[in-house]
């Protein structure tokens, strides 16, 4: 009975450290905990570790813990510092980092979208410059219509007239014609009387 008794209460210690195998612990918040060589601490740090430091749980008892860090250092640690979730302080300088990488990259996107967004404000300008000539063709093209129509008005209202040049023409051309004719008519007169001398 005592060896069952017994059995049982060595079966903790020996789960305890197998079940923290390759489990992820953070140095608590505001601390600088010390790395040892010895098993129970007892020696003198080697190496100190700020709060939010990543390591890999080795294996771990009650009072300690064997870890082992991102660059492949290993010793041992008070497990009542250790963690399972991230410290405050290093969720805090994840969230700036994060920050200030997504205002980097927001800066990035801007720079590269200035070029088109010039390019496209360019278009957009021009696009209302054309609009306005087209309307301003538009009303011309309104204007010439209607002076057209009232031509075609005038057409219609004086298609059997001539125009005023022609007749001026035709009066210069009768007066020239009589002036020359009449003329001649004396001149014929004048050698018909004084038998075809002419004398003036």
């Amino acid at each position: 009975m005592r060896l069952v008794i017994g059995a049982l209460a060595v079966l903790p210690l020996v789960v305890l450290p197998m079940a923290a195998v390759a489990e992820t612990a953070y140095i608590t918040d505001n601390l600088r905990l010390g790395l040892h060589q010895a098993e129970d601490t007892s020696g003198r740090a080697f190496r100190m570790l700020d709060s939010g430091q990543a390591l890999e749980i080795v294996s771990r008892t009650r009072n300690y813990a064997n870890v082992r860090l991102p660059d492949g250092a290993q010793g041992y640690v008070k497990a009542a510092y250790l963690v399972a979730e991230k410290p405050a302080k290093l969720i805090v300088a994840e969230t700036i980092a994060e920050r200030d990488a997504l205002a980097a990259e927001l800066e990035e996107t801007k720079l590269a979208f200035a070029g088109p967004a010039a390019t496209i404000q360019g278009l957009k300008d021009d696009a209302a410059n054309l609009t306005a000539e087209l309307e301003s063709a538009e009303i011309r093209i309104t204007d010439l219509s209607d002076e057209n129509a009232s031509i075609q008005g005038l057409k219609e209202r004086y298609r059997g007239s001539l125009p005023i040049t022609w007749v001026a023409a035709a009066i210069g051309v009768c007066l020239l014609g009589g002036f020359l004719a009449g003329l001649w008519w004396v001149d014929r007169s004048s050698r018909k009387r004084h038998g075809g001398i002419r004398i003036y």
